[in-house]
């Protein structure tokens, strides 16, 4: 079985571990009710494995964290949103593709490097 590269995470970890962090790092909102979210898990894996060491790479069930899924105004799954430094650079709602990932997270990382 391979190895699952997102890493789960809950309500009580979000601030510590997305709010707090250095870098980029990308959320997947998901729930298991969601036939599209289940569809887009390998492109997110594939996505992970592409960015270990350059992005942490996170996913949070909505339906198990309502506080961070409220708080982030979470109305719809998948939802991903990229962060840099704890801050919001981009929601995207729907699914995407690894390579929709991948180019989201460079031009992320492009901005960054000429501020």
């Amino acid at each position: 079985m391979a190895t699952k590269l997102s890493v789960p995470i809950e309500d009580d970890q979000f601030e510590d571990m997305v709010l707090n962090a250095h870098g980029v790092v990308v959320v997947d909102f998901w729930a298991p009710r969601c036939g599209t979210c289940l569809q887009m898990a390998p492109a997110l894996e594939t996505f992970a494995a592409a960015n270990e060491g350059t992005a942490k790479i996170y996913t949070l069930d909505v339906d198990d964290n309502p506080k961070t899924s409220e708080r982030l105004e979470i109305r719809s799954v998948p939802t991903v949103i990229f962060f840099m430094n704890g801050q919001v650079q981009h929601i995207s709602r729907g699914a995407m593709s690894a390579v929709s990932l991948q180019n989201k997270l460079n031009e992320l990382l492009s901005q960054a490097q000429s501020k």
